[in-house]
């Protein structure tokens, strides 16, 4: 069976997608409906529907009583679109055409030992990223709100790295009304990241570092610096050499808050994490998840001799703080 489901696995992803693209667990949602209703809001063939839904139960995406089709909690709240906690948008960037197709000939990129490309998702103002910054909101503001509320509150002068949607610097000038966020990432990237702080109310307070976070320079005088999902796109003297740079541009008491996938250092859980480094090796050159202890080593190697390790509430990811 374990075969067997694996083999067959791209059949869940294709059956999630076309549910969110018909609207279906919208249309549910807002009641128990038959697959003859359902078909009828989607403009979708009957059969299709039924099937379709049938199979969602069997996955556990929603439950069957009768004829009727219900929500399941966790499809209510993360796959209604009436859902403030929506993530169904995060599929245009997930199942792109980009990143799904750096996993058509996964034999050759376990050859290579990375990416088929040259660079991967790496390339210079890759497109890929703006998609990131419109869908991936829902799924971050958990870790962004934990972030937030753990150290932004005393925080005045802060460097968001490889800003994306922004949201991260964004929560933390939401929480704190004195913060000042500067934010790195390339210029259409931050183009949405500053519809974003716009809307939030804090656009006042958002300033824009176009530009590679490896040649853009920072200015000095930060208490906090955000790196968030970024170190695992490449190898430990890369990250290294950032964290260094990362420390010229912090005060002497400033921190530096990584929020990032850790897997336990048997390097196979928690599951989400753990998994997380084949995304790495589909979409990267040397990129990777890396443990606590590697971690905790870049920073010791450049100087940095405090450190903690926090679990995020609703998140697979940890929050590692790292101070001199």
């Amino acid at each position: 069976m374990l075969f067997w489901d694996t083999v067959n696995g791209y059949q869940k992803t294709a059956a999630l997608r076309a549910a969110i693209e018909l609207g279906l667990f919208t249309a549910i949602g807002r009641g128990s409906q038959t697959a003859d209703v359902l078909a009828t809001k989607a403009g979708a063939s009957p059969r299709g529907v039924r099937i379709l839904c049938d199979y969602l139960t069997v996955i556990g995406f929603l439950e069957k009583s009768g004829s009727n089709y219900r929500l399941t909690p966790d499809s209510a709240m993360f796959l209604s679109a009436d859902s403030p906690a929506y993530m169904g948008g995060a599929i245009d960037f997930l199942l792109g055409p980009m990143l799904k197709g750096m996993f058509d000939d996964l034999t050759a990129v376990v050859r290579k030992g990375g990416t088929l490309t040259e660079q991967g998702t790496m390339a210079p103002d890759h497109p890929i990223w703006r998609d990131f910054a419109r869908a991936m909101v829902p799924i971050i503001m958990p870790s962004a709100q934990h972030l937030a509320e753990a150290l932004g509150g005393e925080a005045s002068k802060v460097l968001d790295i490889a800003a994306g949607h922004g949201m991260f610097g964004i929560s933390v000038a939401k929480r704190n009304s004195a913060a000042q966020i500067y934010a790195c990432d390339w210029e259409a990237v931050l183009t949405v990241a500053e519809e974003h702080a716009r809307a939030a109310g804090v656009a006042d307070r958002f300033h824009k570092l176009p530009g590679s976070a490896f040649d853009v320079d920072f200015g000095t005088g930060y208490d906090l610096i955000i790196v968030a999902n970024f170190f695992h796109h490449f190898d430990i003297p890369t990250c290294e050499g950032l964290i260094k740079k990362l420390g010229a541009a912090m005060t002497p008491n400033g921190r530096i808050a990584t929020m990032e996938f850790v897997p336990n250092e048997d390097r196979i859980s928690p599951p989400p994490a753990a998994t997380f480094a084949m995304m790495m090796l589909g979409s990267t050159a040397r990129g990777d998840a890396y443990t606590v202890e590697e971690y905790r080593k870049m920073f010791a190697n450049c100087g940095f001799t405090k450190y903690e390790a926090r679990d995020v509430p609703f998140s697979p990811s940890r929050l590692l703080i790292s101070s001199r």
